[in-house]
């Protein structure tokens, strides 16, 4: 049987969806779904505390990375232990979860016998994401299944679409990924928000997420402001929003006055690249056209500020 290590979330989800939990041996600190996936062994852990606020936590992270370190360490001597035949990992992001460079730090131990193979995920897209999966399941031999998770993530997708087309107008939209300091979704965010029948305001498909400031938010004015920060729930998101709130031009912009600010989990959803990409598509749809949509993700994915 194959032995598999998730080093990332995303990934844990993308094995999972191939049919293969079983095969797993090993994750990251985060990798919490599917719930099976809890009883594994976690091989990563921060090299900073999480806890604490937004502009905290952001404090933290650029002091390590100002000082050349690595944001997440890697138990060299576990992974070493449990045997696996194949590693995955991500090189799109150091800041997001464990990159090729930890990992190659925690290889660089191994002694005697073959190394694993390492697959390194690299989507900065929704296309990217469905190359990822095909090439962790040709390594995994799992090419069916693989081909099979991809045509229901474009069908689920293809359907979205469709039914947005029909929408009678395309709301601006601002997704934030941080509170503070501000940072808008890049990557495969504005083409979700797109895909959904709505216009993005920030950051461009494929780079980097940027950040952006209040003033730029004011200016733009948008009709719809999705807070959906990277590692935070709902609840945790809505504490963290009275940076946001406390700014004496929050009242005045349209999507407050509107009633159209909505919280989403963006520890699950959004800045996972895997299969539930799909999922934060109808969450994001039915945040921008909810006379469209309504696929039940209110209340458990989404809360209305």
């Amino acid at each position: 049987m194959t032995r598999i290590v998730s080093l990332l979330p995303s990934a844990t989800e993308i094995v999972c969806a191939l049919g293969l939990l079983d095969h797993l041996v090993g994750r990251s600190h985060e990798c919490g779904f599917p719930p099976g996936v809890a009883r594994l062994p976690a091989l990563t852990a921060p090299r900073f505390d999480p806890e604490g606020t937004s502009a905290e936590v952001d404090r933290r992270v650029k002091s390590i990375v100002q000082n050349a370190l690595s944001v997440y360490r890697v138990d060299a001597d576990q992974l070493m232990a449990l045997r696996p035949d194949v590693i995955v990992t991500q090189s799109q992001c150091e800041v997001c979860a464990v990159s090729a460079r930890d990992l190659d730090e925690a290889l660089a131990q191994w002694m005697g016998g073959a190394s694993p193979a390492v697959v390194s995920l690299t989507a900065a897209s929704l296309d990217g994401v469905f190359d990822d999966i095909a090439r962790a399941a040709a390594v995994l031999g799992a090419e069916q299944t693989g081909a099979q998770v991809i045509a229901t993530m474009k069908s689920r997708t293809g359907s979205v679409v469709e039914r947005a087309a029909g929408a009678a107008s395309r709301p601006t939209v601002a997704n934030i990924e941080w509170i503070d300091p501000l940072m808008s979704g890049g990557n495969w965010m504005p083409e979700l928000v797109e895909l959904a029948g709505a216009k993005n305001l920030f950051g461009e498909a494929g780079s980097h997420s940027p950040w952006i400031d209040f003033d730029q938010l004011a200016a733009a004015d948008p009709e719809v402001i999705v807070v959906a920060p990277c590692g935070f729930g709902i609840d945790r998101s809505l504490e963290e929003l009275r940076a946001l709130t406390r700014n004496p031009g929050w009242p005045k912009l349209s999507a407050v006055r509107n009633g159209r600010v909505f919280v989403a989990d963006g520890n699950h959803y959004f800045n996972r690249p895997g299969p539930r990409l799909v999922e934060s598509l109808e969450i994001m749809a039915e945040l921008v056209h909810p006379e469209l949509f309504n696929f039940g993700h209110q209340g458990r994915a989404w809360r209305r500020c």
